[in-house]
């Protein structure tokens, strides 16, 4: 909900600044229910609102340009609007407006979130937030949890910025605590919120009246807004966190701020030494991976496998432990001990799901808006492919396809794999999938050779 919030506010910011028109959809349905909160329209908006604004459940993109980080101002806004057919722009990405420049001044969105014609209950839930009494100085802590921490997105490395882990919050309330401030926690696991609250002291929304709302949906307004009061909110790159800024103008500032990344790994490895148990398995599971990725570059292959160990004992099925700790025998030359991972973990997918891209294949070729999430670790499966490992060259074919579109390197490397083993299924099977890749951004001669392609014409 709340990446949809942010998206509509920096909208209806442009729209307003521009004098062009302002619309809206809205879903009534998400993917995933268990860890994200979206209710339907009209519980969410009043009547005036939507009759004014909003445009359905989807609209057609034709027609429609896309504003993405490139630099745009009023003028060329005016110049696209006026050519034929034109119907508007899209805006979905979170940071567009750092890309409008308006005689250098920024957009007030915590001044254009007031103008959101918001339904009744929810402004009930807002209005209670902002008379609830704070006992100090309060700062909010974020702690994002759900699917990127017990979910299906802890193996994509490229959700983690979004979270502060758990098994570091004790060390930032500390911290603040010794600066004067009170901490106000928000998070989406209650057992875990609890046990911070009794380790520390900390506030929690429940003190202030968050068990009022029965709805989840309220109750996330309720707290979206209890967290905008705060002076200042710690969080990972969460769109919560990032709304509740939005909302009441406090800045929304990384750990880092208070941690460097070796310190930080440093606090979370004591921790988990002293109380892992303390914590759900997958939340310490996520401590090891971020104290990880804090110092990866800083430690040896040992210490690698040392700490991605003990996560990988705690969640057995986060393919990017067994990647990151066969990319660590690679980087030793010890190309034997993570060939015999890949194979076993690799064949085990494929026999349980006879389809690739298998789901550690996809982990290792990830993207990110910086790059591969795994991209540092490329050279070392490329140097154990050139050392002859089949499996290792399967996954080299696999980074050199899905990861960069290099099509005939990638089935060079593939007719390697199939060379080892010429009776290999799961060879023949990624052999196969190895085609064209194209998008909707893709030029028409790509396209229309991936057209050619699955009719079995090679050109």
């Amino acid at each position: 909900m709340g990446g949809r919030l942010l998206a509509m506010v920096n909208a209806k910011a442009l729209a307003d600044a521009t004098g062009h028109r302002f619309g809206f959809t809205w879903k009534r349905a998400v993917s995933d229910k268990t860890f994200h909160i979206v209710d339907t329209v009209d519980n969410i908006f009043n009547p005036d609102f939507i009759e004014k604004h909003w445009l359905g459940e989807k609209i057609r993109e034709t027609n429609l340009a896309v504003l993405k980080k490139n630099k745009f101002t009023r003028a060329s806004l005016n110049a696209s609007a006026r050519r034929s057919y034109f119907r508007g722009w899209l805006c979905n990405d979170f940071n567009v407006l750092e890309s409008f420049r308006d005689n250098g001044k920024p957009l007030a969105t915590s001044e254009t979130i007031r103008t959101i014609g918001f339904a009744e209950s929810v402004q009930h839930a807002l209005r209670t937030a902002e008379s609830c009494h704070f006992p100090g100085q309060m700062v909010g802590l974020h702690l994002r949890s759900g699917d990127i921490v017990r979910g299906k997105y802890r193996s994509m490395l490229n959700f983690n910025g979004k979270v502060i882990p758990s098994t570091l919050a004790k060390a930032i309330i500390a911290e603040l605590a010794s600066q004067g401030m009170a901490t106000l926690l928000v998070g989406q696991d209650r057992a875990t919120l609890d046990y911070l609250r009794s380790q520390t002291g900390a506030l929690l929304t429940d003190d202030f009246g968050a068990n009022e709302f029965e709805d989840q949906t309220l109750r996330a307004f309720f707290e979206m807004a209890l967290l905008a009061r705060c002076q200042r909110i710690y969080a990972g790159s969460s769109v919560f966190a990032s709304v509740a800024s939005v909302m009441g103008g406090s800045p929304h500032i990384k750990a880092t701020k208070l941690f460097s990344p070796p310190r930080a790994a440093q606090l979370m490895l004591g921790e988990l030494a002293q109380n892992h148990a303390d914590y759900h398995p997958r939340e310490a599971a996520f401590g090891y991976l971020s104290a990880f990725l804090a110092i990866e570059d800083e430690i040896s292959p040992v210490r690698a496998r040392e700490i991605l160990g003990k996560g990988y004992a705690l969640d057995p099925e986060n393919d990017v432990y067994a990647l990151k700790i066969v990319a660590s025998y690679f980087r030793e030359k010890d190309y034997a001990a993570g060939e015999a991972i890949l194979k076993s973990r690799m064949t085990a997918q494929f026999e349980a799901r006879p389809k690739v891209p298998l789901p550690m294949l996809l982990a290792l070729s990830r993207k990110t808006v910086h790059g591969h999430a795994m991209g540092k670790d490329f050279a070392s499966y490329f140097a154990a492919a050139r050392a002859g490992h089949p499996y290792a060259t399967a996954c080299s074919a696999h980074i050199l396809h899905d990861g960069f579109g290099e099509l005939k390197p990638a089935l060079e490397m593939i007719a390697r794999s199939q060379a080892a083993e010429p009776a290999n299924a799961l060879f023949r099977t990624i052999r196969r999938y190895i085609r064209p890749i194209a998008t909707r951004e893709s030029s028409p001669l790509l396209k229309a050779r991936l057209r050619l392609w699955k009719a079995g014409i090679r050109i």
